[in-house]
């Protein structure tokens, strides 16, 4: 198992903050960093500026969003992104939800799969350099009956093995889709206990193609707060659990808090969506209950921190990707030292 780095959103007053966690993850040897986007900063400015002030760490987006951008742009923008890395970027795509989507980009969110499915098969063609002709029911390239024209990419990516596409994915036929058409997941919230049934689907995907889960990395991202009381550590990483279960989405469709529920916290996550869509935050994060927080986290002590590392390891996590969730630059960045200790410690590291 590998070590990543999730930055999460940039331009939250912690720029900073991440850019040195980064570096810090480069010097420690971890394999990743991931930057997210959501309607604030975008992915590709931040990774082009992590990538150009650290020297071995990958770089990848968690996600770039589908809505966004077309397909051609998204395999441009890969593309661009890992020459100048020097063949450090991972492509991390995802359809965020409605509320973006249509209120953000002016996209419906309909036939999520089959959009999915259309825009990676249309990145895939445009990265191995093949003349853009596509004809799906989402995408038609070149429109018909126009002065388009079938066009190659214009710039190499820096690996001649190809860019690694990551689906960011939670119910179950978009687990089975990112098993089938991509090279790696992009998981939250995963917990040992449970996560066995996401595999399940990865792995259906991955039959469906013809392939297995060997060599597919299971990308997983866990909060990550030390001390030796994990109970005072859990409260650490309750803002970060409350912003999804609670914010990430409306009343009627919010991707995480349905996530939730289906690992059995249905009227805990309830609850944390209406204080927190009322604006009750400290109420939102009080309602989310220890044992969710410890299953889907990393908590505690060195130890302990080792010990779950052990377990997601044994689980078939193959990149664990911790998020510092404490108060401060200093405590964080120890925290990363301590994951490698921990890692070390586990015997899982690779």
């Amino acid at each position: 198992m590998k070590l990543g780095l999730n930055m999460g959103y940039w331009g939250a007053g912690n720029d900073a903050t991440n850019l040195e966690l980064a570096r810090e993850a480069d010097r420690l040897g971890f394999s990743v960093v991931w930057v997210a986007e959501a309607y604030g900063s975008d992915a590709p400015t931040v990774l082009s500026w992590v990538a150009a002030r650290t020297e071995r760490v990958d770089v990848g987006s968690a996600i770039m969003q589908i809505p966004a951008r077309q397909p051609a742009m998204a395999a441009m923008t890969a593309a661009t992104l890992d020459s100048l890395s020097g063949g450090r970027f991972r492509l991390g795509l995802g359809l965020s939800g409605p509320q973006v989507s249509e209120g953000w980009y002016g996209v419906r969110f309909a036939k999520p799969l089959g959009r999915t499915r259309e825009y990676v098969e249309v990145v895939r063609k445009a990265l191995r350099y093949e003349r853009l002709r596509y004809d799906g029911e989402h995408f038609r390239l070149p429109l018909p009956g126009g002065a388009g024209k079938a066009l190659p990419l214009a710039v190499a990516p820096a690996r001649e093995e190809g860019i690694p596409i990551y689906l960011a994915s939670l119910g179950p036929k978009n687990l089975e889709l990112t098993g089938e058409i991509a090279d790696g997941w992009l998981g939250l919230f995963f917990s040992p206990e449970y996560g066995g049934e996401s595999l399940a689907r990865l792995a259906a995907g991955r039959a469906e193609a013809g392939k297995t889960l060997d060599g597919f990395d299971v990308v997983v991202t866990a909060p990550l707060a030390v001390d030796n009381d994990w109970r005072a550590a859990a409260d650490h990483a309750r803002p970060y659990a409350a912003g999804f279960i609670g914010g990430a989405g409306s009343r009627k469709q919010n991707f995480y808090h349905d996530l939730v529920c289906r690992m059995g916290y249905a009227a805990d996550a309830a609850l944390v969506r209406e204080r927190y869509l009322t604006m009750d935050y400290p109420g939102a994060m009080a309602a989310i209950p220890e044992d969710f927080l410890d299953a889907t986290s990393l908590l505690g002590p060195p130890a302990r921190i080792a010990d779950g590392m052990r377990t997601l390891a044994a689980a078939g996590v193959t990149t664990l990707t911790v998020s510092p969730v404490m108060p401060s630059l200093a405590q964080n960045k120890a925290a990363l030292r301590v994951a490698v200790d921990a890692l070390d410690a586990a015997g899982v590291g690779s």
